[in-house]
């Protein structure tokens, strides 16, 4: 497996609602854990209030899979409720991997 494309995307929170963002992505590992194509899948908290998806594919089909699946559509969904804005997704190449 030859990871070579991410997705950055970063969340804030609204003040009250940190811990509903990271249930919810406790929550989206399972939906992650059935993309066959998302070889890589990671949810961090950065501070109180920042917290953020890593993911890596092999190939652009794998990332837009994933851009279009069930996890996007969840954030779209009860964004408006928990976020203080639109998450920032980056997509972004990868360079070298350990």
């Amino acid at each position: 497996m030859t990871l070579k494309l991410g997705v950055l995307a970063l969340l804030t929170a609204k003040p009250g609602k940190e811990a509903e963002v990271a249930a919810l992505l406790d929550a989206a590992r399972g939906i992650a854990a059935e993309e066959a194509r998302t070889e890589v899948w990671y949810a961090f908290q950065v501070d109180g209030s920042t917290f953020g998806i890593f993911d890596a594919f092999a190939d652009d089909e794998g990332r837009q899979a994933h851009l279009t699946g069930r996890i996007p559509a969840a954030l779209a969904h009860v964004g408006p409720d928990l976020l203080a804005a639109d998450p920032d997704i980056r997509l972004i190449d990868i360079l070298a991997v350990k």
